[in-house]
């Protein structure tokens, strides 16, 4: 039998005999919290506050004793209340309502309270509890809790929905020698023996899944940042990292307030601004208001980092920094509309960089982080809207994903572009003012804007934000007179259907000694050019060459010996996604051609996340899209070119005797060029070159290889099952910060050549308690996976996906995600296509975003054994 309402009757008339007549609720009590009771609670509930308590072991599997407080308006209604806790009922210990003490009712994740035990006006609620574990990441030395998007009620009862926020009162107990910080600044420490209690005050006014606090054995650096201190606690102990990396820090969130403060004309709304650096973090970084956690490696960069990681610091602090405004000012109300913080983070943290790193071109890094990824969802057969509806926040974090982070932004590119930049600007202005400190929707942010522009926003939303998938946009020009007559831009749905996408982009007529840009709106299925009659007939079109459209664009395979021609910058990026798209659908060019393309690029492109995109693709074409038999052959033309492009390229200051022309003079290139040797690295001689670079810890010239990249090497080389003892353990043991040491502890398994051990090692993922550092895992099964290794991980996949409903139940939002593309990503044969298929084919009722999940993940493959196995070019 399900459990259900009935639960909740028998339970209640068991415990209370005084008040037999029970109620019926209007709606079924499920686990999670469903949609129907966030509505219903937000309409008797206000006004929430949280005092509580937690007396934290310095042992991380000792339980955790904690007491909550919560007070609460509430209008009498004959409905219970429910409060939300997803942990068993052995959990819950006292319950205390306006002063009584009361039998704890508790089922399918709630603890149910009668309305005749409540009264109008404010109520007190007092549980004493254990706290739950799934949320609070517990280590030896530290734990940190991360509750988006329901994560709240799996560590403490609560009414976790983002529409009743709420101030927390925190009090932790730990350890004398560990640190703390939480959502609020702390007001007074206590110390009794080898413990200490600090008390906080209490907290802005935040959604239940912003409640935050870090505590263990951490560095605390505290700085002015324009008259604003700041707080970060990190675990780093490389003195060249924090050296090169500290100062970095502060001024680029000072640089990113700036900016937010000025764009929004709204001052920095919360009491206090801190941060701390996680090791392994799950996620980049999480926007706790006054406490933001961050991946530590994302902020801790050293003299060997690219200007790419240089940028994407910058960017993901931009990003936390953003979601002070969009998402904890202002919050959504319910999590379908969970984009609506993302988009704007995303979005902001693109006009921050463009302040705070001005040496980046900045159109060129929107390109290249938001299409590709964008596109690899959208391609694929489990494409998702970027507005998604959502019955219940058990299912939230499935909501996230490309679409979110990069579908989103380039639509709200596109959306600045119809109505103008002043005008957007303006509208989330009053957006924020309007919304401060409670909840909007995107139809609230609509309303907003509709006030701003003639343009017909409901069209536009509907194709843009409520449909999934992309077109095709292809030309057609005609000759007349020996120039262009006509110049036609046509577009369809990759599926077939006439939907039209309104947007805006150039296109680049491509001549010898000159490019011209020509506008495009692309409002209907098919539009003329009128500025391109009567030009020289061109070499080539270039479609989408300011990468600000959206769509799979045709491309003419005139261009593939012409792509050095194209000097900006973003019209090379554009070009390259493009001929990859189309490779990937099977149209104008094939794997080989392109990989030969490509390798004959890496000596002449000159910018380095160019090349970075570049090195990407090229080894994506090895190991996903040649035959393992023609694998070798390739990779070693891919070795030698990337080597001596790298070679070639002159660092500043340096020059290259006999080199007939200069190439490219940034560090960085060598650095991009040295990681794509790396990958490929298959003939013997390319592995006996790295194993010596790595044994004798010595660079190539110009190359700055860090502990880090000597890590890397060696779970390079032990992949390769390479013929030296002992690689990875000498590496441990050069390795000196203790969490970077764990880390590489529980990958060893996987790099073993002994399969009896990897077979152990994923046996071991079955158990909840060994998927704790879910960055770990997922690290392990790409080498798990490895396209070396699949002949024998093909035998898990069954498994794996057997496991995957288990990892969404108890992993983070990305998690799920994560799992799928480490495993599946590595594998290019029908046999693994089918696999999948009959999977999904053998549950029809499978959890629907699931087998969306399973579906983007499974792309690679798919498309994979289509190019390479059933005949497609």
């Amino acid at each position: 039998m399900h459990r259900s309402a009935i639960s909740f009757s028998v339970l209640a008339l068991l415990a209370s005999c005084s008040h037999r007549s029970m109620p019926v609720q209007s709606y079924t009590v499920e686990p999670g919290v469903s949609q129907t009771l966030a509505q219903t609670r937000r309409q008797t509930i206000s006004a929430p506050a949280y005092q509580l308590s937690f007396d934290i072991p310095a042992q991380k599997n000792e339980p955790i004793p904690a007491t909550e407080t919560i007070s609460f308006d509430w209008k009498p209604t004959t409905d219970p209340l429910l409060i939300d806790f997803k942990e068993s009922r052995d959990h819950l210990h006292q319950l205390t309502v306006n002063g009584d003490t009361t039998a704890i009712v508790f089922a399918n994740e709630h603890i149910r309270i009668e309305p005749a035990r409540l009264k109008a006006g404010r109520n007190q609620l007092t549980i004493q509890f254990t706290a739950g574990n799934l949320s609070l990441n517990r280590n030896d030395e530290y734990l940190y809790t991360l509750l988006v998007p329901d994560r709240a009620r799996t560590v403490f009862p609560c009414f976790d929905q983002p529409d009743l926020k709420a101030t927390f009162a925190l009090t932790l107990t730990i350890p004398e020698n560990w640190v703390a910080i939480g959502n609020a600044q702390a007001q007074a420490s206590t110390s009794a023996g080898t413990r200490k209690t600090i008390r906080f005050a209490p907290s802005d006014v935040i959604p239940t899944y912003l409640f935050s606090f870090v505590a263990g054995k951490f560095t605390v650096v505290t700085e002015n940042a324009d008259k604003r201190p700041m707080t970060l606690l990190h675990r780093e102990t490389d003195p060249v990292k924090l050296k090169l990396s500290q100062d970095s820090l502060f001024s680029l969130h000072a640089g990113a307030l700036r900016f937010l403060e000025d764009y929004t004309q709204r001052p920095y709304p919360f009491a206090k601004f801190d941060f701390a650096a996680i090791p392994d973090f799950q996620y980049g970084g999480m926007e706790h208001v006054g406490a933001i956690d961050y991946k530590a490696s994302a902020l801790f960069l050293d003299n060997g980092a690219t200007r790419d990681q240089k940028l994407a610091r910058a960017s993901v602090i931009a990003h936390e920094t953003a979601h002070m405004w969009f998402g904890d000012l202002v919050t959504m109300r319910w999590f379908n509309d969970v984009w609506l913080k993302e988009v704007f983070a995303n979005f902001m943290a693109d006009k921050v960089t463009a302040i705070t790193m001005p040496e980046v071109n900045n159109d060129l890094k929107f390109v290249i982080d938001h299409l590709p990824a964008a596109y690899a969802v959208d391609r694929t057969e489990g494409a998702n809207p970027i507005g998604q509806p959502l019955a219940n926040l058990q299912e939230a974090g499935s909501l996230y994903g490309g679409i979110i982070y990069h579908k989103a932004p380039i639509m709200m590119r596109q959306l600045e572009a119809l109505i103008g930049a002043d005008n957007l600007r303006d509208g989330l202005r009053e957006y924020v003012r309007t919304y401060a400190f409670g909840n909007a929707t995107w139809n609230d942010l609509i309303t907003i804007l509709d006030k701003r522009t003639p343009a017909d926003l409901v069209t536009w939303n509907k194709v843009w934000v409520e449909q999934t998938g992309r077109p095709v946009v292809s030309s057609q020009l005609t000759q007349q007179a020996g120039r262009v007559g006509t110049l036609t831009v046509k577009q369809v749905g990759e599926d077939g259907s006439k939907r039209v996408w309104p947007q805006s982009f150039e296109l680049a007529f491509v001549y010898p000694d000159r490019i011209e840009a020509l506008p495009v709106s692309l409002t209907s299925a098919q539009v003329n050019v009128p500025e391109a009659t009567g030009k020289d007939i061109p070499l080539f079109v270039a479609l989408n060459s300011d990468g600000r459209g959206y769509g799979r664009f045709s491309v003419d395979t005139t261009m593939l010996d012409r792509l050095p021609i194209l000097s900006d910058p973003v019209s090379r990026a554009a070009s390259y996604i493009n001929l990859y798209e189309n490779m990937l659908a099977g149209q104008a060019v094939r794997p080989a051609r392109l990989a030969t393309v490509y390798r004959s690029l890496l000596a002449t492109e000159t910018d380095e996340l160019n090349l970075r995109l570049l090195t990407g693709q090229l080894s994506d074409i090895v190991w996903n899209f040649t035959r393992p038999t023609d694998r070798l052959a390739l990779a070693g033309q891919v070795e030698q070119a990337s080597w001596q492009a790298m070679e070639q390229a002159i660092n500043p200051g340096q020059s290259s005797p006999g080199q007939s022309s200069p190439g490219p003079s940034s560090p960085g290139l060598k650095k991009v060029l040295f990681r794509l040797y790396q990958s490929v690295a298959l003939s013997t001689d390319a592995q006996q070159r790295l194993y010596q670079i790595w044994d004798k810890q010595q660079a190539p010239t110009g190359v700055t290889l860090t502990e880090d990249d000597y890590t890397s090497l060696a779970l390079s080389l032990a992949v390769r099952d390479y013929p030296a003892p002992d690689i990875l353990t000498r590496q441990l043991a050069r390795i000196k910060n203790p969490d970077r040491q764990k880390r590489l502890q529980f990958m060893m398994p996987v790099l073993s050549g002994d399969v009896a051990e990897r077979n152990r090692f994923f046996a071991s993922l079955a158990d909840e308690k060994n998927r704790e550092h879910e960055a770990w895992v997922t690290a392990a099964l790409g080498y798990l996976h490895h396209p070396l290794r699949t002949a024998t991980s093909v035998a898990y996949l069954p498994k794996s996906l057997d496991l995957l409903d288990e990892i969404q139940r108890t992993g983070d939002i990305f998690f799920p995600e994560s799992w799928l593309r480490s495993t599946l990503s590595g594998y290019q044969t029908p046999d693994v296509a089918q696999l999948v298929r009959r999977f999904l084919a053998d549950r029809p009722h499978y959890n629907t975003r699931l087998r969306s999940k399973l579906l983007q993940a499974a792309d690679t493959p798919f498309r994979a054994s289509k190019l390479l196995y059933q005949g497609r070019p």
